[in-house]
């Protein structure tokens, strides 16, 4: 359950939150019966496979209202055109990744910017979302956390669902890896290294009952979705964790580049 362009068997987290991404990869739509809203596209190949899961559960892709997006990577960004031409529907993302989005590549401000596979199919139609807007869509409020750091325009998204009266508020939380090409060093950008501890802060103060990760075995979600609870699929204390070893991360490359052994 690692492949990225795997197909992983669609199923529901919580309430009206389902897992429609690959084994390797995290894709999640939120459904209501005014439409629906999709996290993340996956590569180029896990698009196609991103649509046939919300088909598989018994949903129209053209009711997904808006998508949104967790980082401008390939590896969560790649399908997302392929998506908007299933859906219709705008992708919103915050100002900073923006214009990557939209030509399919980045630059110099991301710090993997030199790795390979990081162009992509631009997406047509992108939209600004600020930080702490709220996305509305019927009865769904989801909302945009800054959490820039593995790339500037790195975003966080909370919201609730609900079983009968149990309701739970659920993250699907960035990627907080400081992980860059060859020439990108960190303590060369202490703009970027502020704004990267700000979102940690701000990840570890979540609304947070189920973390959900862009990579899904960041978060064990698959062992956490198994029938025997174990690990259990709620933990309050998870997205707080989950900072806590993306700041243990960045204190750890920061000290990498002082002593010259990273990038």
């Amino acid at each position: 359950m690692e492949g990225w362009n795997d197909r992983a068997p669609p199923r529901r987290i919580f309430g009206n939150a389902w897992y429609v991404g690959t084994c390797g990869l995290s894709a999640v739509l939120v459904t209501s019966d005014q439409g629906h809203v999709l996290i993340d596209g996956g590569t180029v190949a896990a698009g196609p496979l991103i649509e046939a899961n919300i088909r598989a559960l018994g949903f129209d892709p053209h009711a997904v209202k808006y998508l949104l997006n967790s980082h401008e990577h390939s590896d969560h960004a790649a399908g997302l055109a392929h998506l908007q031409a299933a859906t219709g529907a705008p992708l919103l993302a915050r100002a900073p990744a923006v214009a990557t989005l939209r030509r399919g590549r980045s630059d110099r401000s991301d710090p993997q910017y030199l790795e390979p596979g990081g162009t992509f199919p631009p997406v047509a139609d992108v939209a600004v979302i600020a930080d702490g807007e709220v996305v509305h869509v019927g009865p769904l409020a989801l909302t945009a956390h800054a959490t820039p750091g593995h790339t500037p325009g790195g975003t966080s998204w909370t919201w609730r669902s609900c079983e009968g009266a149990r309701c739970l508020d659920i993250a699907y939380t960035d990627s907080v890896s400081a992980i860059s090409d060859a020439q990108y060093r960190y303590q060369d950008h202490p703009e970027m290294v502020a704004a990267f501890r700000r979102g940690l802060d701000t990840l570890a103060a979540l609304p947070c009952d189920i973390l959900v990760t862009p990579h899904p075995l960041g978060s064990d979600l698959f062992a956490r979705l198994s029938a025997d609870g174990a690990p259990p699929l709620a933990d309050e204390g998870a997205c707080r964790r989950y900072a806590q070893n993306g700041r243990a991360g960045l204190d750890t490359r920061l000290k990498e580049e002082a002593a010259g052994r990273k990038p």
